[in-house]
């Protein structure tokens, strides 16, 4: 009885002290979050909600992940007891590396902030070093858990396909409310944000100052830029076979370059496709694409260039090409525009809905809406224009295809068409939507629209123009809002 009182006498003194510094520093954040409808791209989803802490910042400003963001239809401030709440809006958002920046938005801003101060943004970890993550519970008491940093690794942690420098920390997290992303604090500052959690391995991602300092950094002027690209695809030289076809010595490294996006820093640097990258800024890439860092040893190579350098900056690639060095500049700028938009958040999807059959530009977002196994289960069609853009870009913006076909008068016999990429309509090449609205505006003489196929059979179909505008005003009165967005 003595042992079990003085244990909890012991944990509540912790617990009162530590109060005090968590609840000046953080904010419960509660969203509610409307993703736009794969196959109803007029419509949205269900609505659903996230909780988590977020950390103060200089001007009344509030960091969290981009998770607790993207697609919000609502954000709200809450303070540690809950005993205030103020209406947020988004001042940044980074998707790739999984940050947003978040202010008030109307209401009593500064009796909101009165009792909170901004934390300061640390430095690194080292391996073995004991950090703390902050929670609350519902009712402001806060739980504060030790996990020990274990690796440093470049993790994608929202955005598929985006990497950037992540601490795997090991420790119990306690179950708790606003838990869905965390702060995490090492020597009273910020060390970075929690952004995922195994809690059978009782492993967690955290997020590196590093990141957060560029994202910060890149705020300060009101006009956010993003992390910079080089804008090329790679392999690793492993494979004993494919380093003979190189004639790549043994002691050399590298990545080999499969894809060069045009009017990129790459391309414009004079890198080609079939080029071997064995350097980058002087540090040497190995057969996997890791390279030694000086603080946290083997890291991938794409922190040489979206962790360590801002947009504008100019690396130095080393390349290997038909077995001469050559050493190339690039200036890193923004990734371009992509024929297949890897990511959609906050944009609503554009579409054309003609006589029940339904138009839309293809974007990953959709492509993943077939689930879990969505790289196989996807249509191989628009699953191979994902993989292989090159192929597909001549006289295209984006990728249209047909998506559905409502079952109408004027889809009789079509019912069953689906996920076919668009070439031409009424004699008209398909760009985007924009392009297609205005090539259903002329139809032939014989009052038919002809629509076809990249690929497939049947290669062309026929519409009725008047039988297709009779269902369009049909569709409208059943209760679609619009036919289409442009």
């Amino acid at each position: 009885m003595k042992i079990s009182l003085f244990l909890t006498i012991f944990i509540t003194t912790i617990t009162s002290h530590a109060a005090a510094p968590v609840q000046k520093h953080v904010v419960r954040i509660n969203s509610t979050l409307q993703k736009w409808s794969a196959s109803q791209p007029w419509d949205k989803s269900a609505p659903s909600k996230r909780r988590a802490l977020g950390v103060t910042m200089p001007n009344n400003q509030i960091l969290t992940t981009a998770e607790m963001a993207a697609d919000a239809t609502y954000i709200e401030l809450e303070n540690a007891d809950g005993n205030r709440t103020i209406p947020a809006k988004v001042v940044a958002i980074d998707y790739e590396a999984n940050l947003a920046l978040l202010a008030a938005d109307n209401g009593d801003t500064d009796g909101f902030f009165k009792t909170l101060s901004p934390i300061k943004l640390g430095g690194g970890a080292k391996i073995g070093d004991k950090v703390s993550v902050w929670q609350l519970e519902d009712n402001g008491v806060p739980l504060i858990t030790e996990v020990t940093i274990q690796s440093a690794d470049i993790v994608s942690s929202f955005a598929q396909g985006h990497y950037f420098l992540t601490y795997e920390a090991k420790g119990s997290m306690q179950s708790a409310s606003s838990s869905y992303s965390l702060p995490v604090i090492k020597d009273g500052k910020l060390l970075g944000l929690l952004t995922s959690y195994n809690s059978k391995d009782q492993i967690t991602d955290v997020l590196a100052p590093e990141i957060i300092a560029a994202f910060l950094a890149d705020v300060k002027d009101g006009n956010y830029v993003g992390f910079p690209s080089l804008g090329i695809g790679v392999s690793n030289t492993v494979d004993p076979n494919f380093r003979a076809w190189l004639k790549l010595p043994d002691d050399v490294g590298g990545i080999y370059v499969t894809h060069v996006r045009k009017d990129s820093p790459a391309e414009k640097s004079g890198t080609l496709k079939g080029d071997v990258i064995i350097e980058i800024d002087g540090k040497e890439i190995g057969r996997r694409g890791y390279y030694t860092d000086a603080q946290y040893g083997k890291l991938f190579w794409s922190h040489q260039v979206r962790g360590i350098h801002k947009v504008g900056d100019q690396v130095e690639i080393t390349i290997l090409r038909e077995g001469q060095r050559k050493i190339l500049t690039a200036i890193l700028k923004r990734p371009g525009k992509r024929l297949v938009p890897a990511y959609t958040y906050d944009t609503a999807p554009k579409f054309l809905v003609k006589g029940g059959f339904i138009f839309q530009e293809l974007t990953a977002t959709y492509l993943k809406a077939f689930g879990k196994d969505w790289q196989s289960k996807a249509p191989l069609d628009l699953l191979d224009v994902l993989r292989s853009p090159d192929d597909y870009e001549a006289g295209r913006n984006r990728i249209v295809f047909l998506s559905a076909a409502v079952p109408t008068p004027a889809t009789t016999g079509y019912e069953r068409m689906r996920n076919l990429i668009i070439a031409k309509v009424n004699g008209k090449d398909i760009a985007d939507i924009p392009s297609l609205v205005k090539a259903f505006q002329a139809p032939g003489s014989d009052g038919l629209h002809t629509i076809e196929f990249a690929d497939g059979n049947p290669k062309t179909i026929y519409l009725d123009a008047s039988v297709s505008d009779m269902v369009d005003g049909q569709l409208l009165k059943r209760g679609i809002p619009i036919l289409s967005r442009e």
